[in-house]
């Protein structure tokens, strides 16, 4: 009786290993090429059109070569998809005993997708499943369906607008995977990609359900996790304009299809601002929430706190992501910032203490405008730093024969009561207005210039100094300090600065007394004689 069962057994496993085989071998899988190609094409509403199909017994489906589904015409006649391998998972019972297919996922292996963006903010992939026609979906609606699952694995996706000439940005080794996809409820999702420059990004959590109007305005909320995405080569900014830096970004989205909210924090490090500018040596830290209007494209910052080492500034305003480039407008506030801590941030505006000099106390005080595209932004407004203290750097020393007169003792330090002025932070440089610098060991330094990208300094200034230094000036003038401050101008770079005799504006304002200004002449020239 045993021998018998294992008789039968054996032989139905053999009959089940013919049929099998039977199958893999002359059924014509290509015969369902019409159907795939409707059931796909009238779910998204696009023409599909697929290759050679054969049946894939050990992952329990039909391999499908050279996929393509098209673009919205109104975007491009390229198509929006193309893979060269899709495994469409089906169930095989019905396949191979009824010729019936029913579909359960879609696996799509090295694809390549193109999004693209037009001028108003509609999105090519927002009519997916809205433009289907009775034409196309009687043939999938003749089949049960049920798309338990579909996966990317290895893809490349391109982000570009629909201009000529409009930026594109590549994200390659994207792998993505999303289940129960449903048109009545939401469904997890999960996407990992590579951004341009050697970065990662992800996103992981529930979309859904799927908006069969507008797929762009699906509702979803996920976590984002970004590392080490490069700035300069994301594809947002013109790599010319000197922003620069790696961004690290962990925080929330939630989207209701209309409005999206975005809160977390970012860290920028290796931060530039200008042009040949140097990278700051701390990282810059946000604290941020922001609310986005997906059909505006513009959005505001609710929550901005910016953060190096202990000093924290306030962020807040409006930015726009229509047109080639995000615009911003918007404040950037701080009250009694440690310039201990800011100072190492510096470089990324393209300011440097002198050689050697370093903050060893003091505060500042800032109420800027940030605005313009971020390719060619705009930093304004005024600054003022009080009771600071510059070691390795003596102001009175470079000043020339100042101090000596004024039988000021070499102390390597600097004393500034208060330093204001207003700045203009841009591509093209900084300009520096209203500088007033007051300094108790020599007096009140006022004026004005600029600083190139690369740290040239031009700046035409004015001495007032004070007590024992306005008495030695005398001595050596024999007429004592002129009314209007003594002229000079420094030149060279903010890491090593230069300061010269501005002799003819000297002269000039001396032109109607000629003895008295061949007298202020030789006077500044002794004055600033020692150069450093």
């Amino acid at each position: 009786m045993k021998k018998t069962l294992l008789i039968a057994s054996a032989a139905l496993v053999g009959v089940a290993v013919a049929v099998v085989l039977g199958v893999w071998l002359f059924f014509d899988a290509n015969q369902f090429r019409p159907k795939v190609e409707a059931l796909v094409g009238g779910a998204l509403g696009r023409k599909v059109s697929v290759g050679n199909l054969r049946v894939a017994l050990l992952s329990g489906g039909i391999a499908v070569q050279n996929l393509s589904i098209a673009d919205d015409p109104g975007f491009s006649t390229g198509p929006f998809v193309t893979a060269r391998t899709v495994t469409i998972g089906v169930d095989l019972v019905p396949l191979i005993f009824s010729r019936s297919l029913r579909v359960e996922s879609f696996r799509l292996e090295e694809p390549q997708v193109v999004l693209r963006r037009s001028a108003r903010g509609a999105w090519n992939f927002s009519s997916l499943g809205a433009s289907s026609t009775s034409a196309t979906s009687a043939p999938a609606t003749a089949m049960s369906v049920l798309i338990r699952k579909v996966t990317i694995a290895g893809g490349r996706i391109i982000v570009g607008e629909t201009a000529a000439g409009g930026k594109e940005r590549r994200y390659d080794d994207v792998t993505a995977e999303a289940t129960d996809l449903s048109y009545t409820g939401p469904f997890p999702f999960r996407i990992t990609a590579k951004t341009p420059g050697g970065g990662t990004v992800s996103l992981e959590g529930a979309a859904g359900p799927l908006n069969t109007k507008d797929a762009a305005e699906t509702p979803f909320q996920a976590t984002v996790n970004a590392q080490r995405v490069d700035v300069a080569s994301s594809g947002f900014i013109d790599p010319s304009s000197g922003l620069a830096g790696m961004i690290d970004f962990v925080g929330a989205l939630t989207s209701d299809g209309r409005a999206m909210n975005a809160k977390g924090k970012a860290s920028a490090t290796k931060l530039q601002l200008v042009p040949g500018a140097s990278p700051a040596r701390v990282p810059v830290e946000i604290d941020y929430e922001s609310d986005y209007n997906l059909t505006a494209q513009s959005g505001v910052v609710k929550q901005g706190d910016v953060h190096i080492g202990r000093a924290i500034a306030h962020l807040a305003g409006a930015y726009n992501t229509a047109g080639e480039s995000i615009t911003v407008r918007m404040t950037l506030s701080g009250q009694n910032m440690p310039v201990t801590e800011l100072e190492s941030a510096l470089p990324a505006l393209g300011l440097t203490l002198p050689s050697g000099a370093s903050f060893r106390r003091g505060t500042l005080d800032t109420d800027l405008t940030i605005s313009g595209p971020l390719d060619r932004i705009v930093i304004a407004g005024p600054v003022r730093v009080s009771n600071a203290t510059v070691a390795g750097f003596d102001l009175g020393a470079r000043l020339g024969a100042v101090a000596a007169f004024a039988g000021l003792q070499k102390s390597g330090e600097t004393l500034i009561q208060t330093l204001s002025a207003t700045l203009r932070v841009a591509p093209q440089g900084i300009q520096v207005d209203g500088l007033n610098l007051v300094a108790p060991a020599i007096g009140t330094l006022t004026g004005a210039g600029t600083i190139a990208p690369k740290g040239a300094m031009d700046f035409k200034m004015n001495a007032k100094v004070a007590g024992a230094v306005a008495t030695g000036v005398a001595r050596v003038t024999s007429f004592g300090q002129p009314a209007n401050g003594i002229p000079f101008r420094i030149q060279g770079t903010t890491s090593n600065p230069i300061f010269l005799p501005d002799v003819g504006s000297a002269v000039g304002n001396l032109m109607k007394n000629p003895e008295s200004a061949k007298k202020v002449a030789d006077a500044l020239r002794g004055l600033f004689k020692k150069k450093h």
